[in-house]
């Protein structure tokens, strides 16, 4: 099976762009000479307003057309997996969260997983279709273990314990949480009346501790256990660069596009992430502090804990249920390749650790499970399939870790190993549909290998101190001839299908000529195709987002606000590592300061220090022992405050100058360097530019998203 590079790379002679109403239906890809329109005609504002997107080209068409010939259709075992076990399907409180917005233009059989449409790559189409099967509550071991999937991204998993029932995972929000546990406890055959009385999170990702609070509400004695460090490590993740993740996130999963087949069709490890709160009840205990092997008992249950921290995500375990002979993989394995680099912006994962990890699991236990399940997908049944599945995603990781550094080794750049690394690709991964890129793609991830280890610079000295992106694009546009030379030749290369260098340089062509509406256009047109092309649900929605902010500018998205529960366990060296980022060092040069910081209810105490405009901090009280004999350094001021009333500050909800007139924190010294520290911070934008925008009036083709 040839991934998604295929699609991207395939040049065709064809020209014509198919008539929109005939594919405003998903599932019908065949077509006559006469229905087509020519590549570049004018759409009208009326015939736009009837379409979702722009047809799909005849080069793409033929791309996807030549994936669709790859595909093992005749491997229908993902959707047997997914269907067996099923005990109810959801009740409309739990379907209309995710999966209802999709069963418009979805069908769920294995025929409908063929019958793609022009603008979906075939691969994902048959992801999307499979994802949109799981519908319901789950028998994955009779009596003991249970499943409700389809309402948000991850899957609630339930084991029977001694006195009541141990979830694994709790979806991301407190309402999608809710809507799961209400639909298992009145769905599952026995045990209904049964309370939560433990809950696990397999790692630090918001779609599988965001929905805890509804559990706690559920029984607020429930036992809470979490992987590693997962308390800091969802912090750290999610603070430094947030507002620039956040940002970058709605490209990544498509917030602003429509559930349609111009549109979003899936999220690759499921439907999509549920709106709502996202909640943090702290763990009572983090496992494998002691050992990177523990064996707990939980409810009477016995399980095997492995720390598979800094893989899938920075704080991360496994589990092992000897009783049951069944293995939790976390979401170290799911039915596509995941990201080792996400495009939403994170720092590089390990793919040498994650292939060794999986490997790990195959010695220590793949020798007796008969059960295999995880965070995403479907389980796995039998020893057999076990052993199998578990190589393969094992040899997925290991093969792009490898393989790249085989790649680089010999001299090859990160730019060329994007394409290089489907070259070497064995037979047996291509054609495995559970090795698919559908979250991360192995282009992206073989170049994220690369930077891990050699970094962004390939040595060519051309590339070591490039001019700044709009300086480049001007240069590049003259030298080229002009906006207007430019924007010709890249129209033939459209009509040819040439769309990766057409976006190349009509980029830098609408970043120095913003106003050429036509070159704006035809710069959109060329993401939308790519879209239509992209085997990776991210890859699709960066390209349609990037289609649509082109055209209209950004447009409003459900973007998930900072977790009350997580932003009160951000310690005092979280917020104070946060506002150095924020500092503005021109201004801050100028005002240099120095503040002590007492933590009152905890004890802790800091050293800040404005200078050579940036803002340091050393936290002293860590240090008690060794400095003991060293007096504490003295300072212009000292502000004295409680952590929790921290906590308020950053969720809005009090602000310092109001704690200080309230007497519930106090400033003594200079006060004035409080203004100091505040005059020199700026607040993020939280809409900065991804791609070209229009000025208010230079929109194109806007009538597409007038729905």
């Amino acid at each position: 099976m040839n991934k998604s590079i295929i699609a991207l790379t395939v040049l065709t002679a064809f020209s014509g762009m198919v008539s929109a109403a005939q594919h405003q239906h998903a599932g019908h890809h065949a077509h006559h000479e006469d229905e087509h329109l020519c590549e570049l005609e004018h759409f009208t504002p009326d015939q736009l307003r009837n379409m979702d997107g722009k047809p799909a080209t005849l080069p793409t068409i033929e791309a996807n057309k030549q994936v669709a010939k790859t595909l093992n259709y005749a491997d229908t075992q993902a959707f047997e997996d997914t269907n067996r076990g099923l005990i109810a399907v959801l009740d409309s409180a739990s379907g209309k969260i995710i999966r209802d917005k999709f069963t418009d233009f979805i069908e769920v059989t294995p025929e409908a997983a063929v019958d793609y449409p022009d603008s979906v790559n075939p691969s994902l189409w048959r992801q999307a279709v499979a994802n949109q099967a799981a519908n319901g509550l789950y028998e994955v071991i009779p009596g003991e273990v249970y499943q409700v999937r389809g309402v948000d991204l991850a899957s609630a998993t339930f084991i029977r314990g001694e006195t009541g029932w141990i979830v694994y995972d709790v979806l991301t929000t407190k309402e999608s949480m809710a809507a799961a546990l209400n639909f298992f406890l009145s769905e599952v055959p026995e045990g209904g009346d049964l309370k939560v009385v433990a809950m696990l999170y397999s790692h630090s990702h918001g779609d599988h501790f965001g929905g805890s609070r509804a559990v706690y509400e559920h029984n607020p004695d429930v036992k809470v256990y979490g992987s590693r460090n997962i308390t800091k490590e969802i912090v750290d993740e999610n603070v430094l660069a947030g507002n620039a993740m956040s940002r970058r996130v709605t490209y990544q999963y498509g917030n602003s596009l429509g559930r349609h087949a111009h549109g979003i069709v899936d999220a690759a490890l499921a439907k999509g992430v549920a709106n709502g709160e996202l909640s943090y009840v702290l763990p009572h205990k983090e496992m494998n502090w002691d050992n990177e092997y523990e064996v707990h008992t939980i409810d009477g249950v016995e399980m095997h804990f492995v720390d598979a921290s800094g893989t899938e995500a920075a704080s991360e375990m496994v589990t092992y249920i000897p009783k049951h002979k069944a293995l939790w993989t976390g979401e170290l394995t799911y039915q596509g390749m995941h990201n080792i680099y996400t495009l939403r912006g994170a720092k590089v994962r390990d793919s040498l650790k994650w292939s060794k990890k999986i490997n790990e699991m195959l010695m220590l236990w793949g020798h007796e499970a008969e059960y295999l399940f995880g965070s995403h997908s479907a389980p796995i049944w039998e020893n057999d399939n076990i052993q199998e599945y578990l190589k393969m995603q094992r040899d997925a990781y290991g093969f792009t870790h490898n393989q790249t550094l085989r790649l680089a080794n010999n001299g090859m750049v990160m730019q060329d190993i994007g394409d290089a690394i489907y070259t070497v690709m064995p037979e047996s991964i291509q054609q495995s549909w559970h090795t698919n890129g559908y979250h991360g793609s192995y282009s992206h991830n073989a170049r994220a290998v690369y930077n891990m280890y050699l970094g962004y610079f390939d040595m060519n000295p051309s590339n070591l101190n490039p001019l700044p992106v709009a300086a480049e694009a001007q240069k590049f546009v003259e030298y080229m001839g002009g906006c207007e030379a430019v924007t010709e030749k890249a129209k033939a290369d459209f009509i040819k299908g040439e769309y990766r260098f057409v976006a190349t340089a009509m980029d830098k062509v609408v970043n120095v000529c913003p106003d050429n509406q036509q070159a704006r256009s035809l710069l959109a047109d060329t993401y939308e195709q790519l879209g239509y092309q992209a085997e990776s649900a991210g890859w699709r929605n960066v390209y349609l987002t990037g289609a649509q902010e082109t055209r209209v500018g950004i447009q409003p998205g459900s973007i998930k606000a900072a977790s009350a529960d997580v932003l009160a366990n951000m310690g005092i060296d979280n917020l104070l590592d946060y506002i150095a980022v924020k500092v503005d060092s021109t201004v801050a040069q100028h005002t240099p300061f120095t503040m002590n910081i007492e933590v009152t209810d905890t004890k802790a105490f800091y050293v800040t220090e404005m200078a050579n405009g940036n803002f340091n901090n050393f936290e002293w009280s860590k240090y008690a022992d060794e400095l003991a004999n060293t007096p504490k350094p003295k300072a212009d001021a000292t502000l004295r405050i409680e952590h929790g009333d921290v906590a308020k500050i950053l969720m809005g909800q009090v602000t310092l100058e109001q704690l200080l007139k309230a007497g519930k924190a106090s400033i003594v010294g200079d006060a004035s360097v409080l203004a100091k520290l505040q005059a020199a911070q700026v607040e993020f934008d939280d809409k900065f530019e991804i791609v070209p925008q229009p000025a208010k009036g230079q929109e194109v083709d806007a009538e597409l998203y007038l729905k």
